[in-house]
Parts: C-alpha cells; sequence; structure tokens
C-alpha cells in the first residue's frame, strides 16, 4: 500500500466524515469535534470508521475514534495505526 501524507488522510477524513453527515469537507477542519460541533452519534461514527477501513486497507476501533476529540486527533490516529507494522 502506497504511503499517504497527512495531507491526503486529512482530505480522506473530511471527505468520509462529510458524505456520513452531510455537510462539506470545507466546512471540517483540524479542530473541529464532531461530537461537539456536528452531533455525531455512535452509528455514524461506526459508518465512518467502516469506510476509513475500506479506504485504508486497516482495522480502526471504534473507542480510537471516539477517543480522538478532533478531526486533527483522529488524523494522528490514522498516521500512526499507517506507520505501525503489520
Amino acid at each position: 500500500m502506497p504511503t499517504r501524507t497527512r495531507e491526503q488522510l486529512d482530505l480522506l477524513l473530511r471527505t468520509v466524515v462529510s458524505d456520513v453527515i452531510g455537510t462539506e469537507p470545507a466546512e471540517l477542519h483540524g479542530g473541529t469535534s464532531l461530537v461537539d460541533d456536528f452531533g455525531i452519534d455512535s452509528l455514524e461514527l461506526m459508518e465512518i470508521g467502516s469506510r476509513l477501513e475500506s479506504a485504508l486497507g486497516l482495522r480502526i476501533q471504534v473507542k480510537d475514534l471516539t477517543a480522538a476529540e478532533t478531526l486533527g486527533e483522529a488524523v494522528d490516529l490514522l498516521e500512526t495505526r499507517l506507520a505501525e507494522p503489520r
């Protein structure tokens, strides 16, 4: 699997989240809190996780996504997970 830059991960995450919650990727930024700013629920979070898993070819625990309070923290999580040996 090709290495993805932080910018590519950020765009992927914003695109997936915007598709699930019905907003535009440009409305989302690193400091966006999905719970506080958009009221995202656990089913939406599971859908986001599933789409990211498919796009990136890795397992993402929902608890890991819920631990990320902002989109920037979620990008950090994805970077870390992609750097781990498989």
